[in-house]
């Protein structure tokens, strides 16, 4: 509706010009077409008279009313009118909203999907942990967000490709390895010789021991088997990495997040790309040698200071393979690369884009896109939960999933902007009280449920047809909020995806469920007459209908029984 109303608004802007109203060669001003904060200012409303009036010399509601009487006439309105110092405000005919309803059913799951970035691809990374430990409750954020994005992405048309980035090299990757060796080896976290960074989690005991028995272990298609030798560090390193990814490839598994593309930072020096990454910054003359070590001179781009890519002892710093890593997304044809990251890392965003800039190779300035989310604090008997005898010093992911449940735990995590921080509350999650949003949205389709369970054990069936045809009673402000709102569902797919905010679609099913529950308290759905009874329960299940693909959009349940 919103794509149909700009074009008829654009239409008579045209004809101004063509009448002289306005300048020839004024451009069409950037108007909004938006909801109106309250119902009886209409159900569209729109600024172009405002915006066209200083160009046009002229005054605000003049030019509305020379819109108004240059709109191509629309069986889709009731009424037009102007409000306030230029407004002008649509309401929809009851015929259009009727037609609305309609294709909630006609669409069913696919209603609030659309096609405006087919043809496209977009790669999202999300988690991308280093393979050194259980998943914390901040890993799990990230997983929550980077898949619900990737889920509104594909809503508005989008190729996705999920990506998980193993930083499967370095220090950490070395400490892992001591840290393990050190318990086959018989030692313990309080021993004398533990090493100085080691991982002093149970988990690094469970790894130790499944080594020393020569267990096998199948990760993305590759088989490790342990060797036995607790003095084969290598072997161990090789085994302990692999036997974590498939650790937290479980924890996501369980948690309802996957991935298409698993991307191993340590092919980037196995095949060469990083090297590659080098050669071409320096032909490109944005390098330089200063104190035995390679620098990227990045303030070029924009950085606050140039950065050192190959130290003085021939390392790199991790920067440069980051840079190499999205090079190769670049060259994978990802159109939108968003990576999700916990805003510790903002740090390193100038850098690498800087980085890209460098190679001169036609990326865009803003390539890639960052979403990044800050803390969470998890709370339980209003005290805040910090340990976990498994990983030993923080909160693990299977933890909070274990106490909250799969379905509270992805709500709580993505429900509220990411750059905002979280206090987890796991009582509230748990609950079942209409307190907690994830159980008022999911006992709202589960009530319609059971209405529609009610209605066929009373041997009601519901006529689509004949409830579409009813009258909807607009003058009933219940009814007008609740078709309002259900009609607004493919305006909050198409802004999370462009916003890359997926927070959106739990913002509204928590309002979709509130409407719902007015418009409940205030009708009785199961009457005698069939007109009213059918008018009724079609406006139940297009809500049910909408609060699944909300759901599901977030990955959680919409169950029909609570």
């Amino acid at each position: 509706m919103k794509t149909t109303l700009r074009a008829l608004v654009a239409q008579a802007i045209d004809a101004l010009r063509a009448a002289g109203t306005i300048p020839a060669d004024l451009d069409t001003p950037e108007f909004v077409i938006e909801r109106p904060k309250t119902r009886v200012q209409g159900d569209f409303s729109t600024n172009a008279a405002m915006l066209l009036a200083k160009p046009a010399k002229s005054n605000p509601r003049a030019i509305a009313q020379a819109l108004l009487d240059a709109l191509p006439a629309s069986a889709e309105f009731g009424r037009i009118e102007i409000a306030g110092p230029g407004f002008i405000n649509f309401h929809l005919a009851e015929g259009t909203w009727r037609r609305q309803i309609g294709e909630v059913f006609a669409q069913g799951d696919a209603y609030g999907r659309n096609d405006s970035g087919r043809g496209h691809r977009a790669g999202v990374e999300y988690v991308s942990a280093n393979p050194t430990g259980p998943l914390h409750v901040g890993h799990g954020r990230a997983a929550v967000i980077g898949d619900c994005i990737g889920r509104v992405l594909a809503a508005n048309g989008w190729d996705v490709a999920r990506e998980f980035y193993y930083n499967d090299a370095g220090a950490q990757i070395n400490n892992l390895a001591i840290s393990v060796q050190a318990r086959a080896q018989g030692r313990g976290p309080d021993d004398a010789g533990w090493p100085e960074d080691g991982y002093r989690g149970d988990y690094i005991n469970d790894v130790a021991q499944a080594y020393l028995r020569g267990d096998s272990v199948e990760v993305d298609g590759h088989t490790v088997v342990a060797q036995k030798d607790p003095d084969d560090l290598d072997a161990i390193r090789r085994f302990a990495v692999a036997y974590l990814r498939r650790e937290q490839n479980g924890d996501l598994a369980a948690y309802g997040v996957g991935f298409d593309v698993y991307f191993l930072e340590s092919s980037l020096y196995s095949e060469g790309k990083v090297e590659e990454t080098v050669r071409a910054l320096t032909a490109n003359g944005h390098t330089y040698e200063e104190g035995g070590a390679l620098w990227l001179r990045s303030t070029d781009f924009g950085d606050d200071k140039d950065r050192v890519m190959r130290k003085s002892d021939g390392s790199y710093t991790y920067f440069l393979p980051d840079v190499a890593y999205h090079l190769s997304k670049w060259q994978r044809g990802y159109e939108r690369a968003i990576t999700e990251l916990g805003a510790d890392h903002h740090g390193s965003l100038a850098r690498v884009r800087a980085g890209l800039q460098a190679l001169n190779i036609g990326i865009p300035q803003g390539w890639p896109e960052y979403v990044l989310h800050q803390m969470v604090t998890v709370m339980r008997g209003g005290e805040e939960v910090k340990l976990s005898k498994r990983a030993g010093s923080y909160l693990t992911l299977r933890d909070l999933i274990d106490e909250a449940g799969r379905d509270a735990t992805r709500w709580f995590l993505v429900a509220r902007k990411p750059d905002s921080q979280l206090t987890f509350d796991i009582d509230l999650a748990r609950s079942q009280s209409l307190d907690n949003p994830v159980y008022y949205v999911q006992l709202s389709h589960a009530r319609i449920c059971g209405v529609f369970r009610q209605a066929g054990e009373r041997g009601f069936t519901l006529d689509r047809a004949n409830g579409l045809a009813q009258p909807l009673d607009l003058e009933d402000g219940a009814a007008h909020e609740l078709v309002a709102t259900l009609l607004r569902y493919p305006d909050v797919v198409a802004a999370a995806g462009t916003d890359l905010e997926p927070h959106q679609v739990a913002g509204y099913l928590l309002e979709l469920a509130q409407t719902f529950q007015t418009y409940y308290n205030d009708h009785q759905f199961l009457v005698d007459d069939a007109a009213t009874r059918d008018a009724r329960l079609v406006l139940a299940a297009a809500t049910r209908q909408v609060l699944a693909n909300g759901l599901g959009l977030l990955g959680v349940n919409a169950p029909e029984v609570m």
